[in-house]
């Protein structure tokens, strides 16, 4: 499961630590934040005692108009063992009660002078980056006209050749050999390189080479959202290949079903070009102009307009 230390949250957003230096090490596991405002009420049936607290101005308001023993009580309940953290906004005064709280339990409490609700929004966008569910594959991600398009296909087929060959004609490089791919939402998927093998890209025969130093830095790029799967596989006489493009066959990576297409290999075929064109092409259809469908609805048309001589 992935996740996230309070301590590099502090690090992130340049949080005050105020107390609980101790639990900077607890997990964040979840990008859903709380404002305990029915627990501050006495609520705690279903407390979310696994996510980060917020308390801004109203929490703390509420707060300051119970009697001490009150609060103190609903503090200690605020304060558990799987409680990541409890982060102040607008640069507010801690109550001293939650101070004790955190002495007592270890929970790390933080400031921030953002306001609740631009902490909130920023802090949620941070951890659901963080926390998404993540899966490496085998193959080349490559910028292709603003189209992220994954190339798919044995070892040794040629992809990153062909990788090579996109780089020379102006296309960004943004993985080689593995993609390590991050859904951030339903339909989000966003790949990019292994710290290790960043801006490498693998030549048999040449070896390892830096696309960044050969190619300068607008060659590559460190992460793109993959729009495309093209599958390159060894052509097969045998086997009965898509010559028209009217069927779009999709591929599930993680919960996200993206497009794929198969470019057979073989001798004398460009497949820069074809992959070129491939991208291209699923621009267009994006915009709505299937050049597939259009040639079928006119050899519809042309087959069932009866021909004059019938007549």
């Amino acid at each position: 499961m992935a996740r996230v230390h309070t301590k590099e949250i502090i690090d992130k957003f340049q949080l005050e630590l105020v107390s609980g230096e101790e639990g900077v090490h607890r997990s964040v596991t979840t990008s859903d934040l709380s404002r305990p405002g029915l627990e501050m009420a006495g609520y705690f049936t279903f407390y979310p005692a696994e996510r980060l607290q917020l308390l801004g101005k109203t929490e703390l308001s509420f707060l300051s108009d119970l009697d001490p023993d009150r609060r103190m009580e609903r503090l200690n309940r605020l304060c558990t063992d799987e409680t990541p953290g409890i982060i102040i906004t607008r640069d507010m005064e801690v109550p001293k009660e939650l101070l004790k709280a955190s002495h007592i339990s270890g929970v790390p409490i933080m400031r921030s002078k953002l306001t609740t609700t631009r902490l909130s929004s920023r802090l949620t966008n941070y951890l659901e980056s963080r926390l998404a569910p993540t899966t490496a594959m085998h193959g080349v991600l490559v910028d292709i006209y603003g189209i992220g398009v994954l190339i798919t296909g044995n070892s040794g087929v040629g992809k990153s050749e062909t990788a090579l060959e996109l780089v020379k004609r102006g296309h960004r490089l943004v993985a080689d050999d593995s993609v390590e791919i991050r859904q951030e939402d339903e339909d989000t998927l966003i790949g990019s390189a292994p710290e290790l093998i960043q801006h490498l890209l693998e030549i048999r025969g040449l070896g390892i080479i830096n696309v960044m130093t050969l190619f300068g830095a607008g060659a590559v790029r460190n992460y793109k959202k993959i729009a495309l799967v093209i599958n390159l596989e060894t052509w097969d006489a045998k086997k009965v290949y898509d010559r028209l493009g009217l069927e779009d066959e999709m591929m599930q990576i993680l919960d996200t079903e993206i497009p794929i297409l198969t470019v057979p290999v073989r001798p004398g075929r460009n497949l820069a070009v074809i992959i070129e064109v491939a991208s291209m092409n699923f621009r267009l259809k994006k915009m709505g102009m299937n050049a597939a469908k259009q040639f079928s609805e006119r050899l519809t048309n042309v087959i069932e307009t009866p021909d004059e001589e019938d007549y």
